[in-house]
This record gives C-alpha cells, sequence and structure tokens, in this order.
C-alpha cells in the first residue's frame, strides 16, 4: 500500500506489511506533510483465491484516540484468483476545516 501527492506522484508513504488476515485491524502512521497535499492517491495491491461479492475498505483517521474521520470504500467484486491494484483518490478538505500540522505531536 502506499500514499502518493496526487499533483506530483511523489511517494509519501508506503507499507509493504502483510495485510491479509482479516480478523487484524492494521494500523498506519503517515507523515504529517501528507496534511499538505490538495489530494492523495491511495494503491492498494491484493490477491484473493476467493470470489469476493462485496469487497471494501473502511478508514479511520484517529488523533489521541478519537476518531476525526471515517471513510468506506467500495471495490465491488473481486474475480477469483486474481491480483488486483485498487487507486483511490482522497481529496482534502478546504483548509478552514484542516487539522494544522504543528498540532500532531
Amino acid at each position: 500500500m502506499n500514499l502518493r501527492d496526487a499533483d506530483t506522484g511523489k511517494i509519501l508513504w508506503q507499507l509493504n506489511e502483510d495485510l491479509s488476515v482479516p480478523e487484524i485491524e492494521h494500523e498506519a502512521r503517515v507523515p504529517k506533510r501528507v496534511l499538505k497535499c490538495r489530494a492523495v492517491s491511495r494503491e492498494i495491491n491484493f490477491s484473493s483465491v476467493e470470489p469476493m461479492e462485496k469487497f471494501r475498505l473502511e478508514q479511520k483517521i484517529l488523533f489521541k484516540g478519537r476518531c476525526l474521520e471515517e471513510w468506506f470504500f467500495e471495490f465491488g467484486f473481486v474475480i477469483p484468483n486474481s491480483t488486483n491494484t485498487w487507486q483511490s483518490l482522497i481529496e482534502a478538505a478546504p483548509e478552514s476545516q484542516m487539522m494544522p500540522a504543528n498540532v500532531l505531536k
């Protein structure tokens, strides 16, 4: 999985961890500079032996244990025995609604 600045294509963060165990909640800590991007592109690579009817991703943004944002992304049907790349564009809220990076410590 990686996050890129959608304008420049530069990788801001990358994770090569195996995320295939569904019973485990996975945590990612991304750099503050993500907050300065107008939009971020998230790319996930995954494989499935079995078909999946309604594959989806839930993403929560936590700060000091409190959920600030929660998003749900729908991929839909996953073909059995396939390897897939899923790219999503996440646009920033207006600057007046953004948390300043210097608050994150």
